[in-house]
C-alpha cells in the first residue's frame, strides 16, 4: 500500500492511477473522457489535480500513484481551469438537453459550476440520425470526448464510430450512411459510455429516466452477463451492463441490452387456459391445476408412472429446475425427466465427465485474457455469445494467437491466424490429425503426460495412422494448415479451447469433444490460467437445468442416480423410482409407440426446436395430456397443448442462474408479475399440492428452495444467497468460507489423479449426400434472434433481423441462377421448408446454413432423426438436402 496525502488527509492506497485511488476513497472529481473500461487518455483535462512538486496540474486518470504523494483535488487553480474548459464546451451545447436529461454526467457538471447561462448551442437536424430501432443519435450534443469511438474499438472491437475532419469541423459519424446501415451490432456500449446524450436509448426518450434500478442476470445465452434494469411505472425503460459483473465486465450484447420488451408483448398469456373442442378458454388457477392433477392421475392409474414425462427448462432458474425433477421423481414417480441440454451440450457434459470427472467448463471467461493461444471450435461466438466473442476478438487484436475450427468463415475466422475449415461432420479426423502432429513431432507436455495422463502408449500407436494427409482427404483441410495449427496450440501456450454447438450437435458429438480433451491432455493445457476445455453454453441456464437433476440418470449436482439414491431419499423423505428414465428423444419415441401418454414442458417449445418436426409432431399428437408452462402460446401449445400455465419472465421473479463457466448468479425481481402469471417455482409447488403431495413442496421463497439444493449438493453448499448478493461464484464451493473455484483440475481430476486419452475412430454420419441430395445444411443462430425467437421476435430486434434466410456459397448461387432474396425450397429426405436465399463468401460450395428462429420457415421440418449414440443429441449440423424453386 502507498501512503499519500489527499486534500490534507493521510490515506493508504494500492498502486494504480491517481483517479483510481480517488474513486476508491469516494473522492469525486470530474472526468468526461474517462471510463474504467477504457485505456486512460487524459484528453478532456477535467480530472486535473495539483500534485506537490509538479509545475502544473496533472490529469488524475493517467497519473500513477507514488508513495508520499501530496494531492489537492479542488484548489482554486484547478477549479478555475475546470470552469474554463466546461464553459468552452457549453458555448456550443443546446440548453434544452440539460433540462430534459438532468442526470447526464455532463449536465450535472454544468449545474455544479453554474454554467447554465453559457449554453448557446442548438439542435441541428443534419446531425440527427433516427434510423436505428434502439439508438437515437444527435451529435448536436456531442462534446468530443471520443468515448463512443474508444469503447467501440477497445471493448466491442467493431470500429463503427469514425472521427472525420479536424478542428472546428470535427465530426463523429458511423461507418455507413446511417447507424442502422453501418457495421453496428447494437451492443449499446457507445450509449452506455456517452456522458452528454449525443447517443441515447430511444426507450429513455420515450419513457423517461428510471425510478428504480435492479441488479439481475441476463436471460439469453450462457455467458451470464450481469445487468442493471431500470424501471418506471411498472415497465422496463432501459438496461445497462453491470460494471462489476465478472462474466461481462461492463458489457452487453444487443439482446441483453435491448431485447427486453417481450414481457409486454400483446400476445403474452397471463392467465391459465384450458383447451376445449372450440379452442382455448381462460380458467382459474385452481381449475387449471385441478384439471392437470386429475388427468395426470388418470394417466398414471391406467398406464403407470413411466407413462408421464417432465421437461425442465434452460430458461428457468436453478430452483425451478430442481423442483421440476423433484416433482417428477417424488410426486409423479418417474425418472422420465430431461431438459434442452439434451439437444445442445449434452455431449460436452458427457465427454468431460467421462474423461475428467466433471461435465462442465474447466476455466473462467477471464482466462481468455490469460491465454497466449485461443482455439475456438464450432462456435460463431461474436453472434451466438457476443460478449465472450468480443473478448476473444480483443485478445486477438492485442496479439494472442487465434485458431478457428469452423465449417463457415465467421467473423472470428477472419481475425484468426489459422482458420481450419473442415467439411461438415469431419471434425474427428481433423482433431485426430492435430493430435498426430503433437505426438509424432514430440510437442506433448512430457511431465504432464507422465504424471497425470493414462493410455499414452496406446494412444500413440493409435494416432500414428491419423496423418494430416489421411485427414485432409476426409475433411478437406490442407495438411500443412493442420501441422501449423497443431504446432501453434502445442507450443504457444497457455492454450485455451472454447467450443460450441458446431462440435456437439452431430451424431458423433460426444466423441468430438473427447478429441478436444485429448489435445488438452497431450499438451498439458489443463489446470492452469488461460487453458482448458470450455463449452460455450447456448442458453442462460442450460448448465444449471441439467445440473439441478433434469436428467434421467442424474440427480442434483450431476450425481449418478443409483450411487446417490439413499442420500436423496433421506433428504426428501420419499422413495425414488427404480425404473430407468427416458431422455427427451426417448420420450418422443415412446410417445410414437404409445408408451408415453403425458408430457409437461415449461420454458421449452419442443415442437419448434426438436429435429425432424413432422416426427416430433406425430409423437406429441399421440399424447393424452400435454401441459405447457410458458409466456406465450408456443408452437407446442398451439398444436397439441391441453393445459397452459402462464409463467413469469425472469424480470418478474427471484432465483439463480448458472452460466457456462460454472458461475451461480442471482436473478432479482425488477417487475411485478404480469396479470395472473406466477414464477415457475410457485406453479410447481401449487401443482404438487394439487397432486396431493404438499410434503417437500411447502417453500415460501426461491431462497428456501436454494437452501435445500445446497443441502443435497455438496459442491454448492457454500453458495448462499447472502454470498451471491456480492456477485456470482463458481462451484465447487463446498462451504461459506470457500472463495469458489475458477480453475478445475489444477492438481488432479475429479475422477482421480490421472485422466485417460481416448482412442476415437471416425464414423461418417448416416446422413450422407447423394446425387439426389447434393447439399449439406447446417442450422444455428444469428446475432439478433435467439433460439426459437420466443423472446427476441417480440421486440424491435425483428426489425434488425426480420426472418430466417438460407446462406449459400456464391459459386452455388451462380450455378443455380439464384439472386439474393430469391425464395427457394430446401428439401431433405425428412421434409421441406421455403425461405429466401442469400449468397455469401463464408461457405464452401455444397454447404448451406439457415436459422430456426421463425415459425414461418420452420426449418426443423427439414432436419433429420439421427442422434449421438451416447447422449441422443440430434445431428442438427448435418442434413443432406437439395434446392428447388417453389412452384
Amino acid at each position: 500500500m502507498l501512503r499519500v496525502t489527499i486534500d490534507g488527509q493521510q490515506c493508504e492506497c494500492p498502486p494504480g492511477t491517481l483517479l483510481q485511488a480517488l474513486e476508491a476513497l469516494g473522492i469525486q472529481v470530474p472526468a468526461l473522457c474517462h471510463d474504467s473500461r477504457l485505456t486512460p487518455v487524459g484528453a478532456c483535462r477535467m480530472c486535473i489535480v495539483e500534485v506537490e512538486g509538479r509545475g502544473r496540474p496533472v490529469a488524475a486518470c493517467t497519473e500513477p500513484m507514488v508513495d508520499s504523494m501530496v494531492v489537492r483535488t479542488r484548489s482554486p487553480t484547478v477549479e478555475a481551469q475546470r470552469r474554463v474548459l466546461l464553459a468552452l464546451l457549453a458555448s456550443e451545447y443546446p440548453a434544452e438537453a440539460v433540462v430534459h436529461h438532468p442526470d447526464k454526467p455532463f449536465h450535472r457538471l454544468i449545474r455544479e459550476y453554474g454554467l447554465e447561462g453559457e449554453l448557446r448551442g442548438e439542435h441541428l437536424p443534419q446531425l440527427r440520425d433516427d434510423s436505428h430501432p434502439y439508438i437515437h443519435v444527435d451529435m448536436s450534443q456531442c462534446i468530443y470526448c471520443y468515448r463512443c469511438v474508444r469503447i467501440c474499438d477497445e471493448v466491442q472491437g467493431q470500429f463503427v464510430w469514425r472521427i472525420w475532419n479536424r478542428g472546428a469541423q470535427t465530426r463523429i459519424l458511423p461507418d455507413g450512411p446511417s447507424l442502422k446501415e453501418s457495421s453496428c451490432v447494437a451492443c449499446g456500449a457507445c450509449v452506455d459510455t456517452c456522458p452528454s446524450g449525443a447517443l441515447e436509448d430511444r426507450t429513455l426518450l420515450d419513457r423517461s429516466w428510471p425510478e428504480a434500478w435492479t441488479r439481475t442476470t441476463c436471460a439469453y445465452c450462457g455467458v451470464g452477463c450481469e445487468m442493471d434494469v431500470g424501471t418506471r411505472g411498472g415497465s422496463i425503460v432501459t438496461v445497462r451492463p453491470s460494471r462489476e459483473g465478472p462474466s461481462n465486465r461492463g458489457h452487453l450484447c444487443s439482446k441483453g441490452r435491448y431485447a427486453f420488451g417481450f414481457g409486454e408483448a400483446p400476445d403474452r398469456i397471463t392467465a391459465p387456459m384450458l383447451r376445449e373442442p372450440g379452442g382455448w378458454r381462460r380458467a382459474t388457477w385452481d381449475e387449471a391445476l385441478g384439471f392437470l392433477a386429475e388427468r395426470l392421475w388418470h394417466v398414471r392409474r391406467r398406464h403407470g408412472a413411466d407413462s408421464v414425462g417432465m421437461l425442465g427448462s434452460a430458461r428457468a432458474t436453478n430452483e425451478e429446475n430442481y423442483l421440476a425433477q423433484k416433482l417428477a421423481r417424488v410426486v409423479l414417480g418417474t425418472n422420465n425427466v430431461d431438459c434442452c441440454a439434451r439437444v445442445c451440450h449434452a455431449p460436452s457434459a458427457a465427454a468431460l465427465n467421462d474423461m475428467l470427472g466433471t461435465g462442465a467448463s474447466t476455466n473462467a471467461f477471464e482466462d481468455v485474457e490469460h491465454a497466449r493461444t485461443l482455439l475456438l471450435a464450432g462456435s460463431n461466438a461474436t453472434e451466438c455469445h457476443p460478449v465472450v466473442g468480443a473478448r476473444i476478438k480483443q485478445a486477438a487484436l492485442r496479439g494472442a494467437r487465434l485458431i478457428v475450427i469452423d465449417a463457415r468463415r465467421t467473423e472470428l475466422a477472419r481475425h484468426a491466424d489459422i482458420h481450419l475449415q473442415p467439411r461438415v461432420g469431419t471434425d474427428v479426423p481433423l482433431l485426430n490429425a492435430l493430435a498426430h502432429v503433437v505426438v509424432t513431432e514430440g510437442l506433448g507436455a512430457e511431465d504432464f503426460l507422465r504424471e497425470r495422463v493414462d493410455a499414452v502408449e496406446d494412444f500413440g500407436a493409435f494416432i500414428a495412422a491419423w496423418t494430416p494427409e489421411r485427414a485432409a482427404a476426409l475433411c478437406g483441410v490442407a495438411p500443412e494448415a493442420i501441422r501449423q495449427a497443431a504446432r501453434l496450440y502445442a507450443t504457444q501456450g497457455p492454450s485455451m479451447c472454447l467450443h460450441g454447438l458446431g462440435m456437439t450437435e452431430h451424431v458423433r458429438g460426444t466423441e468430438t469433444v473427447m478429441a478436444l480433451v485429448n489435445l488438452a491432455l497431450l499438451t498439458g493445457n489443463l489446470g492452469g490460467p488461460g487453458m482448458g476445455i470450455n463449452p460455450l453454453r447456448g442458453q442462460n441456464n442450460v448448465q444449471g437445468s441439467a445440473h439441478m437433476g433434469c436428467e434421467p440418470q442424474h440427480l442434483t449436482g450431476y450425481a449418478p442416480l443409483e450411487l446417490n439414491r439413499a442420500r436423496f431419499e433421506a433428504t426428501w423423505g420419499a422413495r425414488l423410482p427404480t425404473t430407468t428414465g427416458l431422455d427427451l428423444m426417448m420420450m418422443m419415441e415412446a410417445a410414437r409407440e404409445g408408451k408415453l401418454k403425458a408430457l409437461w414442458a415449461f420454458g421449452y417449445d419442443v415442437l419448434l426446436t426438436n429435429p425432424s418436426a413432422h416426427s416430433t409432431r406425430a409423437a406429441l399428437e399421440q399424447l393424452e395430456l400435454v401441459v405447457v408452462q410458458d409466456l406465450f402460446l408456443n408452437e407446442t401449445a398451439r398444436a397439441v397443448g391441453h393445459v397452459f400455465l402462464p409463467a413469469c419472465t425472469s424480470f418478474e421473479k427471484d432465483g439463480t442462474f448458472m452460466n457456462g463457466e460454472r458461475r451461480v448468479q442471482r436473478v432479482r425481481r425488477a417487475l411485478s408479475p404480469a396479470g395472473e402469471s406466477l414464477p415457475d417455482w410457485e406453479i410447481l409447488c401449487r401443482a404438487a399440492r394439487a397432486l396431493g403431495h404438499p410434503e417437500g413442496f411447502d417453500f415460501t421463497s426461491p431462497e428456501d428452495v436454494w437452501n435445500e439444493v445446497r443441502s443435497v449438493w455438496p459442491a454448492g453448499a457454500g453458495l448462499s444467497y447472502a454470498r451471491l448478493e456480492a456477485g456470482g461464484l463458481q462451484w465447487p464451493c463446498p462451504d461459506e468460507a470457500h472463495p469458489g473455484t475458477r480453475l478445475l483440475h489444477a492438481h488432479g481430476f475429479s475422477r482421480g489423479p490421472r485422466a485417460p486419452l481416448r482412442l476415437i475412430n471416425y464414423t461418417p454420419s448416416p446422413e450422407m449426400c447423394s446425387e439426389e441430395y447434393p447439399f449439406v445444411l447446417m442450422t444455428g443462430r444469428r446475432l439478433y434472434q435467439f433460439n426459437a425467437g420466443t423472446m427476441t421476435s417480440r421486440t424491435p430486434h425483428a426489425a434488425l433481423q426480420p426472418g430466417d434466410w438460407l446462406d449459400m456459397a456464391r459459386e452455388d448461387a451462380r450455378r443455380l441462377g439464384l439472386e439474393n432474396g430469391t425464395r427457394v425450397r430446401v428439401r431433405s429426405r425428412h421434409g421441406e421448408a421455403v425461405l429466401p436465399m442469400r449468397a455469401t463468401d463464408g461457405l464452401r460450395p455444397g454447404e448451406l446454413f439457415a436459422t430456426f428462429h421463425t415459425t414461418d420457415v420452420f426449418i426443423n421440418e427439414v432436419t433429420g432423426p439421427h442422434l449421438d449414440a451416447v447422449t441422443h443429441t440430434p445431428g442438427y449440423k448435418l442434413t443432406a438436402v437439395r434446392i428447388e424453386r417453389p412452384e
